[in-house]
């Protein structure tokens, strides 16, 4: 809804609306909201904003110096379907109370690299996110001084094949069965619909939906190209949405990279290419793939910085549990076209100069997106200013499945990192591509290391896990 504030503040009139919603996203990814009665909603709420408490949100400002105040950004209205009072709802951007911009908030930073893209390449940047995740019907966890455990349940579940529950219809996906499933056994197709419905209808331009791989209710939207910042703003609304629509029919979204054990993982593959006047600036007819000399060495921009990439496009300690060999996941740096186990993939379905892209497979829907593709963007500027040739760094192009190449050769080829420890040591050592223009800052990334290690990392490594009581407890 891209209304000015004149005509925002008509439509609240008009429309009736009751109550004004303002989300504002913390440095590991959360929303979190503040709402104000529409009467209060007036032409300096988008000047002077909301007074907030910002040392309440993970990865901001310390006790002692919290208070900030949010400013809604107006092209970001949409109606919020989900509160019984009628509810129009704006993504914000924090400040200092003098004014000036919160130099951690992720949406600065997505604006940042935005400027930066402009001051050394035409055009501009656009990227087309493919949101992975599970819908479930029941997900159980706790983890105590005593206990540790999950529990997680799916109607379209193979394990529920031979379940007595009276009727049992059968209609079960097999284990890694279920991409582009059909019902009876897609029992989540009319809720993904529901879903893109409502996603369009906040402004989200839907690709398509379908079901994923995995058979216990894995699924898949994708949405069209836009710029960096609205992207961004796109994937968290629909986060919002697909949450919030499955919560109304009782069931349970899990973004999780790997949810189930020997059962797919769910990423965030990530298309992208720099366009000028509605054309590819990555599209060459002669070139590998069709790919310009730009989309070359943007390509090795990424692949270069691929391992710090990750501590920011993979920010979990799940994530590195689909990152793994046999799932399609890419594991190896190297690009190649139409290769879906390779970390960049080039699509060869769709080449023409429109639309010629990459696909970087690696990030997932944990990601905070405004770091996630601001962090991309970079890389792959870095890539361009350095002119970095991805064939002569050794990232490939590699057109095989290089699990049946020869030891020797494939011992060759670059791996991601294993773990979010490794991801976040590698970015300790190579982030100085996030610091130019100003776009990212040494204290933004020192803190997100730090949060990560303390608040991820090591508790994890200290709990006692249910398998090793499997492995040891009779020992």
């Amino acid at each position: 809804m891209f209304l000015t504030i004149e005509e925002m503040l008509r439509f609240v009139k008009d429309e009736k609306i009751e109550m004004i919603d303002f989300k504002v996203i913390d440095l590991i990814g959360r929303w979190h909201h503040v709402t104000i009665p529409a009467s209060r909603f007036n032409e300096l709420t988008f000047v002077q904003g909301i007074g907030i408490d910002a040392s309440s949100y993970p990865g901001y400002k310390k006790v002692a110096s919290g208070d900030m105040k949010i400013i809604p950004d107006s092209s970001t209205a949409i109606l919020d379907t989900f509160c019984e009072l009628k509810t129009l709802s704006l993504i914000c951007d924090i400040f200092e109370p003098d004014g000036t911009p919160y130099l951690r908030y992720p949406r600065h930073i997505a604006k940042k690299a935005e400027t930066y893209l402009s001051q050394i390449q035409k055009g501009t940047a656009l990227f087309s996110p493919e949101l992975e995740f599970y819908i479930f019907d029941d997900i159980r966890y706790a983890s105590g001084i005593n206990q540790a455990l999950y529990y997680i349940d799916s109607e379209e579940a193979f394990w529920n094949a031979g379940e007595e529950d009276y009727p049992n219809l059968g209609y079960k996906f097999p284990q890694k069965g279920g991409y582009h499933g059909i019902p009876p056994a897609d029992a989540t197709f009319s809720l993904r619909s529901e879903m893109v419905r409502l996603i369009e209808e906040a402004g989200v331009a839907v690709k398509y939906h379908h079901h994923e791989v995995g058979g216990p209710g894995q699924v898949e939207i994708e949405v069209l190209f836009d710029s960096l910042l609205r992207t961004a703003d796109a994937v968290m609304v629909m986060k919002y949405i697909i949450k919030n629509i499955a919560y109304l029919d009782q069931k349970v979204i899990n973004f999780m990279p790997k949810p189930l054990y020997q059962e797919a993982g769910s990423g965030m593959h990530v298309h992208q290419y720099i366009s000028e006047n509605d054309i590819s600036l990555f599209y060459n007819p002669d070139g590998y793939a069709c790919l310009s000399q730009l989309a070359l060495s943007y390509i090795g921009g990424l692949l270069r910085h691929g391992p710090a990439l990750l501590a920011l496009t993979n920010p979990s300690t799940n994530s590195y549990k689909r990152l793994i060999p046999g799932y399609e996941a890419p594991v190896n740096l190297f690009f190649a076209a139409g290769n879906r186990t390779a970390a960049i993939r080039i699509p060869t379905y769709d080449t023409n100069e429109q639309s010629e892209r990459i696909e970087f497979r690696p990030p997932d829907a944990t990601c905070n997106p405004y770091l996630a593709l601001s962090a991309m963007l970079m890389a792959g500027l870095d890539g361009v200013e350095n002119k970095i040739d991805p064939s002569a760094e050794g990232f490939g192009p590699f057109e095989v499945n290089i699990d049946e190449m020869p030891e020797d050769e494939r011992a060759k080829i670059k791996v991601l990192p294993t773990s979010l420890e490794d991801a976040l040591n590698a970015l300790r050592h190579d982030y100085d591509f996030l610091l130019k223009g100003e776009v990212f800052t040494e204290d933004l990334l020192d803190t997100w290391i730090k949060y990560k290690l303390e608040k991820e990392v090591e508790p994890l490594q200290t709990r006692p896990h249910p398998y090793e009581f499997e492995l040891y407890s009779d020992i």
